[in-house]
């Protein structure tokens, strides 16, 4: 079928307050834009946003041809209960705000007319979700048309067989009987074609490809199938790579073992709110993939295809994670009234979406779903396993438990009920009327609790023998047993249960280096997955503590967890240098330095690892303890301030800490092995006292229409960054629009949709759409100057 674009012209009105209609391009997210405020009944799980009701409305001509022709209109996600009506007429209603779906049109267009095509998106029955989830159709949408004889959508299947020789199987429906041509691309270059008379409907057969260029994280050669079938031509982009699970190997890609180090992600993309974008999910997988990272988990709900898309381009694989509930609740009005009579149309939805991606090497039913501790929930563990068997039988299963809050939840603590759920939907107004506040339930039980307790008691909670038996069962219903937070367990696990295959679905920061250790020797540890990889709008209950000088005035100015290693515009924080050593993708030493003039003492939860920046610029403090941590792979760490030894310490676990005097200048820090030999070294300098905003877009030129990511940074005149510089700053944009603006700051006053922002620790980022010809320039006002900076924009030949 042909696939053309549904994105522009679409009005957007909100449904639950008086505001004016205006035009959108889709995808958009309407809550984005939405006030802040108290009275939000989601509070801090989704930012502290209102959420709303909103109807989206396309008119469009059909001409007479598209009579007797197959029409369908694709929504790659509607967030949520999303109700389709074509010309005044329902045509089709999904609960889930994650999957996309189909809308046929048979029946329902007028031909040689206008059409109206209307879509409502519910948001407003809060608290329904434990993090942002945006507003609207977020996720792009198409029109797909076919003639009498076509190929339907999702109608060709490709799987490899083997890669020695290089064979892949390919499955093709048709409308109806007829040849197909099919052709194998690499690149522009065909490199081998095949006629399959297609009786069977589908057409199942194998093609072995001569000299194949196999796929896998370090090379992510891709090839394209072309199937022409009559006038429709489709084409699928494929790779190479044979994916075992076995208890000898381990997992492993075209026979060679891959250890996951994987990065837990949500949707959100940052000051873009929930919108889906191919050049901001390019951008977070190239970001992620720099830092050491190989996988990631979509947590808690499918991806985007734009993100596969990334990942099958740049060599990054995928867990692709189904819901974050099943029949628990734990907001009021989540997934869990829909799941019983949905699950199994959504996970066929995930898999159709997934099964072409070479990226793609997992699925995951849930995520801390305390219901795999009773004997109901073992059983749909095992029900939803089977279901992705015949659908995919190429891939395995997981499921994150959480072992810990399995065992809680099997005793009643942070368990949903009607009453609890009453409370929270009312949080706000009962904290405003000083009476009882709300007590947390299931995951955020959980993450209450481990801030106010610790990693490391929540770590050894998990390997109480009661643990075990509220999980044993559940984990035999699955291909890969999924641990959140189970790090203890492992070496006693595989002692235990000699036929599971572990995978730390969920983990904290801290413990990169003991899972990599423990996962080199004992090939039955497949992989790790960071919360979180990268930071993330709401949840903010989870996060890492801030000083009072970033703090927001009251409580719903908090809008992120602050607990990525990358962080919310993308810059990697300094945890992520320790994950890069700890994984052993660099030796280090790298070092870090906790905000000189900061003298709170914060608890950081098990989430955050530091508070420390990259950074020796700290003017003024000239004599005051400097806070210093240097992440190395070595024996010992020596640092040196403007040439003179300050400190010299052993390294345990990847990391060192020293308590040292802060010269304005330089530090150095050096590595060492066992033997006392140089490994590495590194500096960073003091900037100088002349201090100007660096207007740094992340390329040089722009392609028309697309996004452009601008960072903002105060530094030195030759660039050296100054993270005591505190500004407001007004941005404006000349050929193009501004799409985003904030800075990595937890707490924010308004939202991302604004034109002002306040920096942290000196940077800030705007997110700008090109125009179409010329050059993009970007205006930025602070209190005493005026910033300027254009880039070309450039079209591709």
């Amino acid at each position: 079928m042909k696939k053309i674009d549904f994105n522009k012209n679409w009005t957007c009105k909100c449904l639950t307050r008086d505001e004016e209609p205006y035009s959108v391009t889709l995808p958009h997210d309407a809550m984005r834009s939405e006030p802040r405020t108290e009275e939000s009944l989601s509070e801090g799980n989704s930012g502290w946003y209102l959420g709303g009701d909103y109807e989206y409305t396309k008119h469009v001509f059909v001409p007479s041809e598209y009579s007797g022709k197959k029409v369908l209109i694709e929504f790659e996600s509607v967030y949520h209960n999303a109700e389709v009506y074509i010309n005044g007429k329902k045509a089709a209603y999904r609960p889930y705000g994650y999957t996309n779906f189909y809308v046929d049109t048979e029946g329902l267009l007028k031909y040689e007319a206008q059409n109206e095509i209307c879509v409502i998106a519910r948001n407003s029955d809060q608290p329904n979700s434990r993090w942002y989830s945006g507003t609207g159709i977020y996720r792009p949408v198409y029109l797909w048309t076919g003639d009498k004889k076509y190929i339907p959508v999702n109608g060709i299947k490709i799987h490899t067989v083997s890669y020695m020789p290089a064979v892949i199987e390919v499955e093709i429906k048709t409308s109806c009987p007829g040849m197909v041509n099919v052709e194998i691309l690499d690149k522009e270059h065909t490199v081998l074609t095949k006629k399959i008379e297609n009786t069977g409907n589908p057409s199942v057969f194998r093609m072995e490809i001569p000299d194949a260029k196999l796929w896998d994280c370090d090379h992510p050669n891709l090839y394209t199938l072309r199937a022409t079938f009559g006038e429709d031509v489709v084409e699928e982009t494929f790779g190479i790579r044979l994916l075992e699970w076995r208890l000898e190997n381990g997992l492993t890609i075209n026979g060679k073992r891959e250890i996951l180090r994987g990065a837990c992600v949500h949707h959100d993309n940052g000051v873009l709110g929930a919108c889906t974008y191919p050049e901001a999910e390019a951008r977070r997988v190239r970001i992620l993939k720099e830092n050491g990272y190989n996988a990631i988990r979509s947590s808690h709900y499918p991806c985007s295809k734009d993100l596969l898309d990334a990942c099958d381009r740049q060599g990054m694989l995928v867990m692709d994670e189904y819901v974050d509930v099943w029949y628990i609740h734990k907001t009021k009005y989540d997934y869990v009234d829909y799941l019983q009579e949905w699950w199994q149309q959504d996970l066929k939805d995930m898999v159709e979406k997934d099964y072409n991606h070479p990226s793609v090497i997992m699925y995951s039913t849930g995520n801390e779903v305390a219901e795999t501790a009773q004997k109901k929930g073992i059983e749909l563990t095992g029900k939803m396993t089977d279901h992705l068997h015949k659908l995919d039988p190429y891939r395995p299963v997981t499921c994150g438990i959480n072992i810990f809050f399995n065992f809680l939840s099997s005793m009643g603590m942070g368990v949903y009920s009607d009453d609890k759920a009453e409370k929270s939907a009312q949080s706000a107004k009962q904290e405003a009327e000083k009476k009882e506040k709300k007590k947390p339930v299931g995951s955020e039980f959980y993450n209450t609790l481990a801030c106010l307790v610790g990693d490391y008691f929540m770590k050894i909670g998990a390997t109480l023998p009661p643990c075990d038996w509220k999980t044993k069962d559940a984990f035999v219903n699955m291909d890969i047993a999924g641990y959140n937070y189970g790090l203890f367990r492992y070496r006693h696990d595989l002692k235990k249960y000699p036929q599971r295959l572990i995978l730390g679905t969920e983990t904290f920061c801290k413990d990169a280096y003991s899972f990599w250790e423990i996962a080199k020797k004992n090939k039955r540890i497949l992989g790790d997955f960071v919360w979180s990889g990268w930071e993330y709008i709401g949840e903010t209950g989870d996060g890492a503590a801030e000083y009072e000088d970033y703090k927001g005035k009251m409580p719903h100015t908090r809008m992120t967890g602050n607990n990525g290693r990358i962080d919310l515009l993308g810059k990697p924080r300094a945890e992520a240098a320790y994950t890069r050593v700890a994984f052993e993708r660099e030796t280090g030493p790298f070092i870090a330095v906790k905000p000189v003039y900061q003298k709170e003492k914060l608890n950081l939860t098990g989430w955050a690892l530091t508070k420390a920046l990259e950074s020796w610029s700290w003017r003024g403090c000239a004599g005051e303890k400097a806070e210093v941590e240097v992440f190395a792979r070595a024996a010992e760490v020596e640092l040196l301030v403007n040439g003179k030894k300050a400190a010299r310490g052993k390294v345990k676990k990847c990391r060192s800490k020293f308590h040292i005097s802060y010269e304005d200048g330089e530090i150095t820090a050096i590595s060492y092995d066992k033997n006392g030999h140089e490994i590495n070294r590194q500096t960073l300098v003091t900037a100088n006292e002349q201090t100007i905003l660096h207007i740094k877009p992340e390329q040089e030129t722009v392609q028309p229409g697309k996004l452009l990511f601008i960072p903002m940074q105060y530094g030195d005149f030759i660039g050296n960054w100054k993270p005591m510089e505190k500004h407001h700053l007004k941005v404006s944009v000349e050929n193009g629009t501004l799409e985003g603006l904030g800075s990595a700051c937890s707490y924010v006053e308004g939202n991302y949709a604004q034109d002002t922002v306040d920096t942290y620790y000196g940077e800030a980022m705007a997110v700008v759409r090109a125009g179409e010809t010329d050059s993009v320039k970007i205006t930025v006002c602070d209190e005493e100057k005026t910033y300027t900076r254009e880039i070309p924009i450039v079209s591709l030949k």
